[in-house]
C-alpha cells in the first residue's frame, strides 16, 4: 500500500494517554512513526483494533471468512477463538477446516486446540479429540493456546488425559485457556493451579473477584445468551489489569449489530474509564496470547480504528495491516462461498418418540429451569398429572417437553421437562446444542415436538419453528452450525425464526441461543443431553421422573 500519513488523537494504551500525533503508515503495513503535533487535528480518535478474548465463531453462524467481514466493520481485528463447537461434529477435521476457511483474512483468527471433546463422557459427540490429537494440533504454528477446559472435575482430580492435555500445551510454551462457572475456595485454588489463566464464566462479581485475585484473567462476558456484563462491570473500577472482553457466543443479528465497539461503549457509560476500557479490548488480549496485532506504538503492525469519540466508539474506518478493511459499518473485504462439511443422519420421528411413561397417576418430576441471559439453570420439582399413563407438556404452567435426539448414531431419545421457555403452543429445535450438538427441542406438545425435530433432521442440520404458520426452517450446512450464505441473509431469517418462536409465547430474548445451552452439561444445575438429565453441580445423571418409593 502507498504510505499514508493521518493526523488524530492518538490513544496510547500502553503509556495510558490520549495525545494529538500524526501517524504514518509505512508501505510495509507498519507505522513508521508517531509524532506529537500542534496543528489541526481531522475529527476522530485512533484506537488499536479491538480484540475479541474469546468467541465460538460458529455461534455467528457464519464461517470464519463472513464472521470476519461483519466482525470488522465494528472494529474488531482479531478474534481469540475456540472451534469445540465443529471439533465435536468433525473433530480435528473441523478445526482444520476453521483455519483453512479463515486463510487469506486480514482478520486474525486465533483457533485454539479444543480441550474438551467430547465435553464429558456423559453425552455422544460425532467426534473425540484426546490429548494425542491434542498434541497434534498444538504442533501446528496457527493453534497457539489450549481452549476452554471445561473438564475442572478432572483438573481438580488429576485425570491423566486432562493433565497430558495441559501439559502438551505448556511444553510448547502456549497458555491453557479455563472454563469454571461458579467454582470458590479451594476448587478452584485447585483447578487454577494447573497452568489455568483465563475464566469466563464468572455471574457474580465476588466470584471474579476472588478469581482476579488468584491471577486469573477475568473475561467479561456479554453475549447473545449469557450476559454478565452488567454484574461484572466493577471489575474494570477494581481490577482493571485483570480484566478482557469476551462475546463467547453471538448470534448473526447481534453481530451485524454490533461487536466489542458496543461493550466499550456500555462501559464509559457507567463511568469505568475509557482508557480501562480500551486496554480490556486491546492491551490485556494481545499480550496474553502473543496476538500479531499492533498496539498503535511505533513499528507496530497498522491495526487501528478511526472511532468518532472515547463515548460512543463508534468506528468510521478500520485498518488492518495498514489496508483500510471496512469504512463507515460497510466491509471492504470481499465475500467467499465456504465449504459445507457436515455429519448428520437421516431421521424421521413421530409423536410416540417423544413420550413420557408416568410411574403413577399423580407423580413429581424433576424439570430444568431456564433464565434468560444465563447459561446456568436452576431445577424444581413439579408435580404433574398423567394422561393415558403419560406425562404431557402443561404449558399453562409453563412446564414443557425437552428432548435431545442423537444426530450422529440412531440411540433412544432423552426427554425431560423444562420450564422458562414460555412456549403457549407448538416447538422449536436446533441442531446447534452445545457442545455435541445433537438436536435439542423444546415443544408444548409431543407432535409439534416431532414436527420441528423432523425438519432440523430434512435439511441436515438447522434451526426450525413448528406451529402458528407451520413449520419453518434455518438450514445450517457446515457441520449443521454454520450457513453458507451472506451475513444479512442469515440474519434475517434467524430474526424471523426468533420473532416466529416468541409468537408461540416465547418471552427470551434469544430462545434460540437458551435452548442451545440446555444440553450443555458442564454448566449446572440441571440440564438434557443424548442420554438423559444429568445433575451439573453433583456431575451425574438423575431420574427426570423419579422411580416410586417401595413404600409408597
Amino acid at each position: 500500500m502507498a504510505q499514508a500519513v493521518l493526523h488524530h488523537l492518538v490513544a496510547d494504551v500502553v503509556s495510558g494517554t490520549v495525545v494529538p500525533a500524526t501517524v504514518v503508515v509505512g508501505d510495509d503495513g507498519r507505522i513508521a512513526s508517531i509524532e506529537p503535533v500542534r496543528g489541526p487535528l481531522a475529527a476522530g480518535v485512533l484506537v488499536p483494533g479491538f480484540v475479541d478474548a474469546h468467541v465460538h465463531v460458529e455461534s455467528s453462524m457464519l464461517p470464519p471468512w463472513e464472521f470476519a467481514r461483519v466482525a470488522m466493520r465494528h472494529g474488531t481485528v482479531a478474534s481469540v477463538s475456540d472451534p469445540h463447537e465443529i471439533a465435536n461434529v468433525l473433530g480435528e477435521e473441523g478445526v482444520r477446516f476453521m483455519l483453512d476457511d479463515i486463510a487469506g483474512s486480514p482478520f486474525t483468527c486465533w483457533f485454539g486446540c479444543p480441550s474438551c471433546v467430547p465435553a464429558t463422557a456423559f453425552e455422544s459427540a460425532g467426534a473425540t479429540i484426546d490429548a494425542a490429537a491434542c498434541a497434534r494440533l498444538l504442533d501446528d504454528p496457527r493453534v497457539p493456546y489450549l481452549a476452554e477446559m471445561m473438564n475442572w472435575p478432572g483438573a481438580i482430580a488429576g485425570d491423566a488425559e486432562v493433565l497430558a492435555k495441559i501439559a502438551a500445551a505448556h511444553a510448547r510454551g502456549k497458555p491453557v485457556d479455563g472454563h469454571a462457572p461458579g467454582l470458590r475456595g479451594e476448587q478452584a485454588r485447585a483447578y487454577f493451579a494447573r497452568g489455568i489463566t483465563t475464566d469466563h464464566e464468572c455471574f457474580t462479581l465476588d466470584e471474579a473477584r476472588d478469581k482476579a485475585a488468584l491471577g486469573v484473567r477475568i473475561l467479561i462476558r456479554e453475549g447473545s445468551a449469557a450476559r454478565n456484563f452488567e454484574a461484572l462491570w466493577p471489575l474494570l473500577l477494581e481490577r482493571p489489569d485483570a480484566c478482557m472482553f469476551s462475546t463467547d457466543d453471538a448470534h448473526p443479528d447481534d453481530l451485524l449489530a454490533g461487536h466489542l465497539d458496543r461493550v466499550l461503549a456500555r462501559a464509559v457509560a457507567h463511568g469505568v474509564p475509557a482508557m480501562s476500557a480500551l486496554r480490556a479490548a486491546t492491551l490485556h488480549p494481545v499480550r496474553h496470547y502473543g496476538l500479531p496485532c499492533g498496539l498503535l506504538q511505533q513499528g507496530d503492525r497498522a491495526d487501528f480504528v478511526l472511532v468518532d469519540d472515547l463515548v460512543s466508539f463508534r468506528p468510521q474506518r478500520v485498518w488492518i495491516a495498514g489496508e483500510l478493511v471496512a469504512e463507515n459499518g460497510r466491509t471492504l473485504v470481499p465475500a467467499r462461498r465456504s465449504a459445507t462439511p457436515n455429519a448428520f443422519r437421516a431421521a424421521r420421528f413421530d409423536a410416540r418418540d417423544f413420550a413420557v411413561a408416568a410411574p403413577a397417576p399423580r407423580c413429581e418430576v424433576r424439570a430444568i429451569v431456564a433464565e434468560d441471559g444465563q447459561l446456568v439453570t436452576k431445577s424444581a420439582t413439579v408435580a404433574m398429572t398423567a394422561r393415558d399413563g403419560m406425562l404431557e407438556a402443561d404449558p399453562a404452567s409453563d412446564t414443557l417437553l425437552i428432548a435431545v435426539v442423537n444426530r450422529y448414531t440412531a440411540a433412544p431419545i432423552a426427554t425431560a421437562f423444562i420450564r422458562g421457555i414460555g412456549l403457549g403452543h407448538g416447538a422449536i429445535a436446533s441442531s446447534v446444542a452445545h457442545d455435541c450438538h445433537n438436536v435439542v427441542a423444546v415443544g408444548a406438545s409431543r407432535a409439534a415436538l416431532a414436527d420441528a425435530v423432523n425438519a432440523v433432521f430434512a435439511a441436515q442440520g438447522g434451526l426450525a419453528v413448528a406451529g402458528g404458520e407451520g413449520v419453518r426452517t434455518l438450514a445450517l450446512p457446515i457441520a449443521g452450525l454454520m450457513s453458507d450464505r451472506p451475513a444479512e441473509e442469515v440474519a434475517l431469517q434467524y430474526a424471523a425464526l426468533s420473532a416466529a418462536a416468541k409468537s408461540l409465547g416465547s418471552p427470551l430474548r434469544a430462545p434460540f441461543m437458551t435452548i442451545s445451552f440446555m444440553a450443555l452439561l458442564v454448566i449446572p444445575e440441571l440440564k438434557l443431553g443424548d442420554r438423559g438429565l444429568f445433575d451439573g453441580v453433583q456431575f451425574r445423571f438423575t431420574p427426570s421422573v423419579p422411580p416410586l418409593s417401595p413404600h409408597a
